[in-house]
């Protein structure tokens, strides 16, 4: 996995783990604000055959409060971006790592958000572990 990201790999069709993340992510207190499927769009505008591959961007409303208050530009940086790929007999689940998106704001920023990144992080680190605990296999 690319050092800006968290990856599982979980058994299961892309439809059955996107009903599986998106209750995750529930828990974690995130909604999904949007869905991108990459595969479809690929086809309609360019013709092009690509994987299974949606994106799905989440949000926890409390979170992004807390950071958009301390900076209105953060909302460059939001929401989280959630990757479902199919790769090989699994479903690739990738989220952003969120203390790596906040590494790129300004130290007044960093400052005053010094806490949220860690609390997202380990939330969406916890989606993953639940993710992992329904039938997964590391990615």
């Amino acid at each position: 996995m690319a050092r800006y990201g968290m990856s599982i790999g979980v058994k299961g069709s892309i439809d059955t783990v996107k009903a599986k993340v998106i209750d995750a992510l529930k828990t974690q207190g995130f909604g999904v604000l949007t869905e991108i499927d990459v595969q479809k769009t690929l086809k309609e505008k360019l013709g092009v055959d690509f994987e299974p591959y949606l994106i799905l961007g989440a949000c926890n409303p409390d979170l992004a409060h807390q950071a958009l208050s301390a900076d209105r530009s953060i909302g460059l940086l939001l929401p989280c971006n959630v990757v479902l790929r199919v790769s090989g007999e699994h479903v690739e689940v990738s989220i952003l790592d969120p203390e790596v998106m906040f590494s790129v704001v300004d130290e007044e920023t960093k400052t005053a958000l010094v806490a949220l990144a860690p609390e997202a992080k380990r939330r969406l680190q916890t989606v993953l572990a639940t993710l992992s605990s329904s039938s997964a296999s590391r990615a």
